[in-house]
């Protein structure tokens, strides 16, 4: 039976527009893999090979920014659809950063960064995104101890700016989780009258995807080599196999993020900011939701990469992220869209949140909106790379053929399983 992600895929596809003809499909893949500038295929916008790069691991780095504050990419998911026993009511958010961490080796949150978790009540799941926080979850880190753990700290700040500051459990401090400690460290912060779970340190990056194919097929096309084509099932290689991420996982009831309303959708964003030491004030550097998007649908240039993470989405209406607009809406026709299924497409990725539908299970590509908006999160096994390049390709391209676990006799994808409880990433390498 075809998977409800893959049904639910499909039927936005056709409703956005007729089905094409394989001779457009050939061109439009044609087209993607030639012209399409895509950091999370690990392509740039020239025809010179670039470092490998995907989901948001490598969104345009720059000189002063260094991997610590780089995200990678940001789930949102109902607790019970991961684990049956959960608790029902509670929502599972996860923010990664720091990738391609070496295996065995401590790495840290910045000490001098503001790691922030931005959520957005949305009274009808069918409405446009008001990307403007009603809450936001800021977690800040002191300077890692003898021990390599770094001491947690909590803020939680309304839309109206009022905040709380948290530093201490009932067992003493929050900390992170060392690399050598035999178990995840799980904090317990009380928030607005309620239990928040709190994991921070090192796990395995969940992300899986085939970059290598996409650049040989891409030099193909651009005359660099021999034909090439997608690997098979048992050839395919996942490149974040054996890498890890720093992440922050947290356990929040739901009625923390509503506030005391009966709202049961959200719109959620990653941001990270630094102190600009010119003004002593605090300037978002990076951002992240839905995946793929900045790298996907921005052709690899700094500039584009730097607006979009300073924008988005909170300046969705500025002249700057006019610029992305024009941007995304122009790939997105190179790649075989047309004018109305293009600007439909803006219209449904941008402002760029992740909504959750908390009354539908999880999982990015179970539901999407009347503006055709995924709204129904992201969990950790969800294949968000073919959900992706199914709805941006018009069906074109369907599958990497990497998957989380991995095809059996393939020892070049497949990654730890998923650990049965909070905070559900597999352990670090």
């Amino acid at each position: 039976m075809e998977p409800p992600a893959k049904i639910a895929v499909r039927t936005f596809l056709q409703r956005l527009t007729p089905r094409r003809s394989v001779l457009k499909r050939a061109i439009a893949l044609s087209t993607l893999a030639g012209c399409l500038s895509i950091t999370a295929l690990g392509l740039t916008s020239g025809l010179q090979p670039a470092p490998l790069q995907a989901s948001d691991h490598d969104d345009g780095d720059i000189d002063v920014r260094s991997r610590a504050l780089s995200l990678t990419d940001l789930y949102v998911f109902r607790e019970i659809d991961q684990n049956s026993a959960a608790r029902a009511g509670d929502l599972i958010l996860v923010l990664n950063t720091n990738p391609r961490s070496l295996a065995r080796q401590q790495y840290y949150f910045s000490s001098n960064a503001q790691y922030d978790i931005k959520i957005a009540r949305v009274a009808n799941v069918n409405n446009a995104p008001m990307p403007q926080p009603d809450l936001t979850l800021r977690f800040t880190f002191s300077p890692p101890n003898k021990g390599n753990r770094q001491v947690v700290t909590l803020t939680t700040i309304d839309g109206n700016r009022q905040s709380s500051t948290n530093t201490t459990t009932s067992g003493g401090r929050i900390f992170t989780t060392a690399i050598t400690d035999a178990a995840p460290r799980l904090n317990t912060v009380r928030v607005r009258g309620a239990n928040l779970t709190l994991f921070a340190g090192l796990r395995e990056d969940p992300f899986f995807f085939d970059v290598e194919a996409y650049f040989r097929v891409r030099a193909a096309v651009a005359g660099f080599g021999p034909a090439a084509g997608f690997r098979s099932p048992d050839t395919a290689i996942d490149f974040a196999k054996g890498y890890n991420v720093n992440t922050i996982v947290v356990r929040v009831p739901q009625q923390v993020l509503a506030g005391g309303s009966n709202v049961n959708t959200f719109d959620l964003w990653g941001t990270i900011n630094i102190r600009d030491p010119r003004t002593g004030q605090f300037t978002q550097v990076e951002q992240i939701a839905r995946p793929g998007i900045n790298e996907l649908l921005t052709t690899s240039s700094q500039s584009i990469y730097e607006t979009y993470n300073r924008t988005q989405p909170a300046r969705f209406n500025s002249s700057d992220s006019t610029v992305i607009r024009d941007n995304i809406t122009a790939v997105l026709k190179l790649v075989g869209n047309n004018d109305t299924r293009a600007n439909a497409l803006v219209r449904a990725l941008l402002p760029d949140v992740m909504r959750i539908d908390t009354t539908v299970p999880s999982g990015y590509g179970n539901k999407f909106n009347a503006l055709g908006s995924p709204a129904a999160g992201r969990r950790l096994l969800d294949d968000v790379v073919d959900a992706s390049l199914n709805i941006v390709t018009n069906g074109a391209i369907t599958t990497d053929n990497v998957s989380y676990n991995g095809t059996p006799g393939n020892p070049a994808q497949g990654h730890q399983p998923l650990a049965t409880a909070f905070p559900y990433l597999a352990p670090p390498n």
